[in-house]
Formats: C-alpha cells, sequence, structure tokens
C-alpha cells in the first residue's frame, strides 16, 4: 500500500469512512490490496472484528472486493472510484471501448425542427402520451404487452425498479460473466450478486434455479447484445427459462434489451413468465449516448412505484429527449440509417467470429458490440495484444469466479482487418479453454 496514504480511526465507521476516503482521492488505486484484517487491527490499536466489520461495510458498498487468499482489495470500479476518457495509446487499435460507432448514429440535429422544445411547466411533466403509444405498439410487435413508463437510460431502470421491490442486502442473480456497469451499480446500491452462468443462448437454467434456490429475490438478464459475450437468448433457451421463473413466485425480473432495433435476431421475451418484471429498451445504442431515455413495459405495481417515486423525486425524463425520440421513431430516413447500422455491426462481429473459428477459438457472439474470448492469462493477453498495435479490455470487472478471458469490441472493426486480429489473439491467448 502507497506509503503517502496512512487508514485512520478507532470505530467501523471511521476507518471504512478514511479507505472510502483514499479510494474518492485516488490515494487507494483501484487494486491496491488493502493490509490483512489483523496487521490493520494492530497498527491502529483496534479489535480484529473491528477492522473486519468496517471491510464488510465497504464491500457491501462495493468500494472492497475479497478474493480468498488475494485478501481485501480496491475494485476496479466502485461509486467511489475515479474515472477519466478512456485513452488509446497513439497506433494502437481501439477494440476496448465497445460504445456505438459514431459514423453509425443518426444526426439529431436533423430532427430538430420536429422537435418541441418548450420550456414546459411542471403540471404537465411525465411520459409524453405520444412516446407512449409509439412504444407500445413497438413493444407488442415484439410480444411484450405491460403498463409503459419512461427513465433516464437502463441503469436509470434498473436501480429503480430494484428500489421498487428490495431491500439493500437482498441477493440479485446476474449473468456470468457480467456486465460491469449493472453490477457496479448493484453493489454500490447495497445489494448481494449471485452469478448465473451463461453460454450463447443465454443464461443457464439450471444455474437460474439454483440461485434463486439460494434466495435471489431478483434476476437480469440481457435479450441480445448481451455485454461481454454478445450472446443473445434464443426460442428454446427463453422457453426452459421461462419454466424455471414460473415455479418461483415472488422473484422480481429485469429484462434488458438495449440492442433491440440494431438486432439482426429477434426477440424471445423472457420476463413476464414472472408476477413481477420489467422490460427495459433503452434508445442510447441505436440513437447515441446523450439521448438518455429508456421505455419500460412492467407489471401494474411496478410501474406505479416507480413513476410515483420518480414524481416526488426529480419528477420525470426531459420532454425534449422524449421528442427528440418520437422524431427518430417516425423519421423513414433515420429508421433506414438504424436497420444500416444493424447490419454493419453484425458484419463487423461476424467476421472476427469468423476469423476466430479459423483458428479453433469459438466465441459466442451473434449480436451487439463485442465478443468474449477465454484465454490462459488475460493480462499476458492484453499486453501482447497491445504490442502487436491492439487495444482490448481484460475480463476480470465481468467475471465474478475469475474467469480468465479478454473482451474485443467489434463496434469499430474494419471487417478487412478481422483476420489480423484474430490472428494476433489466437497468438496472444495461449492454450484454449472452455468459454466458462
Amino acid at each position: 500500500m502507497s506509503v503517502q496514504y496512512q487508514i485512520t480511526g478507532s470505530a467501523a465507521t471511521e476507518i471504512a469512512a478514511s479507505i472510502e476516503s483514499g479510494v474518492r482521492s485516488g490515494d487507494l488505486a483501484p487494486g491496491r490490496t488493502l493490509p490483512p484484517v489483523r496487521k490493520l487491527a494492530a497498527d491502529l490499536g483496534v479489535a480484529p472484528g473491528t477492522v473486519a466489520s468496517a471491510y464488510r461495510r465497504l464491500r457491501e458498498r462495493g468500494v472492497v472486493e475479497t478474493g480468498g487468499r488475494a485478501g481485501t482489495f480496491v475494485r476496479q470500479r466502485s461509486a467511489f472510484t475515479p474515472t477519466g476518457t478512456l485513452k488509446v495509446p497513439s497506433g494502437v487499435l481501439d477494440l476496448v471501448s465497445g460504445e456505438p460507432d459514431p459514423a453509425l448514429l443518426p444526426d439529431l440535429a436533423s430532427l430538430l425542427p420536429r422537435v418541441e422544445v418548450s420550456p414546459g411547466n411542471y403540471r404537465d411533466g411525465g411520459p409524453c402520451p405520444d412516446l407512449l403509444d409509439l412504444a407500445r405498439d413497438r413493444f407488442a410487435a415484439d410480444g411484450v404487452r405491460g403498463d409503459l413508463t419512461v427513465t433516464s437510460g437502463a441503469l436509470d431502470a434498473f436501480e429503480r425498479g430494484l428500489a421498487a421491490r428490495l431491500e439493500p442486502g437482498d441477493t440479485v442473480a446476474v449473468e456470468e460473466p457480467t456486465w460491469s456497469n449493472g453490477r457496479d451499480l448493484l453493489l454500490s446500491a447495497g445489494y448481494q450478486v449471485a452469478p448465473v452462468a451463461i453460454d450463447g443462448d443465454g443464461p443457464l437454467p439450471d444455474e437460474l434455479d439454483a440461485a434463486l434456490a439460494a434466495g435471489a429475490k431478483a434476476f437480469i438478464l440481457t435479450s441480445r447484445g448481451q455485454n461481454p459475450t454478445g450472446a443473445a437468448v434464443s426460442a428454446e433457451r427463453a422457453a426452459a427459462l421461462r419454466e424455471v421463473l414460473a415455479r418461483r413466485p415472488g422473484v422480481f425480473v429485469i429484462e434488458d434489451d438495449h440492442w433491440a432495433e440494431l438486432s439482426q435476431v429477434p426477440l424471445h421475451f423472457v420476463a413476464d413468465a414472472a408476477e413481477r418484471w420489467m422490460f427495459v429498451r433503452s434508445v442510447s445504442k441505436p440513437y447515441g449516448p446523450n439521448l438518455r431515455c429508456a421505455l419500460v413495459a412492467a407489471d401494474p405495481e411496478t410501474k406505479a412505484r416507480i413513476q410515483g417515486r420518480m414524481q416526488i423525486g426529480h419528477g420525470w425524463v426531459s420532454r425534449i429527449l422524449q421528442h427528440f425520440v418520437i422524431a427518430a421513431w417516425t423519421d423513414e430516413a433515420v429508421e433506414a440509417q438504424v436497420a444500416h447500422a444493424g447490419r454493419v455491426y453484425a458484419e463487423r462481429q461476424g467476421a472476427l467470429r469468423e476469423a476466430l473459428a479459423a483458428h479453433g477459438i469459438d466465441v459466442w457472439g451473434r449480436s451487439g458490440l463485442n465478443v468474449w474470448v477465454p484465454v490462459a492469462d488475460e493480462t499476458a493477453a492484453v499486453v501482447a495484444l497491445r504490442d502487436a498495435g491492439y487495444a482490448v479490455a481484460p475480463g476480470r470487472a465481468y467475471s465474478f469466479h475469475g474467469h480468465q478471458g479478454i473482451r474485443v469490441s467489434t463496434s469499430r472493426l474494419d471487417p478487412k482487418l478481422a483476420a489480423a486480429v484474430a490472428d494476433a489473439v489466437a497468438q496472444a491467448s495461449g492454450p484454449a479453454a472452455p468459454p466458462i
């Protein structure tokens, strides 16, 4: 640990606050190992149980994690970890960011003449009826029916839905490997997480059943474009998951369909197999991250709790943003551009998938912006690929069990470069290993 930062405190709350302060300031950097419980207790002149309690508080808030023999260390990302713009070295191809290609996003400025930008008033705030009508038709075309509302993006919907149905300390079952932003949100909000292994067709039913039997009160799954693997729930898998959920009354299910308009594979709806459910479709991937809107379908009680709590808090999602979504959804040119983007993303991901298969490396990605490649040593693989001119993401941020892997983003990958990237990945990945 850095000699520049000394943990202080005589009570668990004070020790936890001191560590949190160090994380917030950057003096305790992500990955930094904290002193063993007994050593820190001796240094501070307190009982080991006091330090153990402080560490437990920090784990519950998602600031630190425990890795067995590796001890307790600062999480790679928490609500208090300083973050900045991702910088890829000059001359290195960005296969790490996992964001939509700006060249494939619609020009929102072209929609401005059709967007209502009046100041509005507090009395008429809330979801725009015209937007809800459009969403209702779009959802119904995919077999999704429920009460509708609008949130400020997918993570906002997750947080509000879980707060409406769970208590801090409750366990949420999530995919393994999983979307790191969602997992970090859960930990920072005080929830416990239970991993559910997946394959290319989505979460494994037996794994989900085991997690629910062990006490998980909620389950979050991704319909299509799963991050980091690119998996998509198949019809057969959806049916099996629905059977599991039907046997577990009271479980709250959140289904994330962020890849909707861009997807080249159909939706196989799962969430409404539960009595308490929420289906979330954000617009950030097809229309741009600055359009912070998500359409939500849910059972009547969940929808009422989410919208009611919003009304006495920040009120509603900006009507201007909602009108931008209306304009985008009703513009034929934008619709054609989004359809084109979906085909391009599929071509880019497919090119890398096929190039990796030529090396005997099977990956699951059939939708979305990423593929997941199992490796023998992810740190060595990331460094080797960087030296070869490619920036990829290490798998640690996405895995609960420490499975070695790398996430390769295909969002901006020229298909002509897929073979060269696959060659470099094959050389860097080491002996083949099962995906999970």
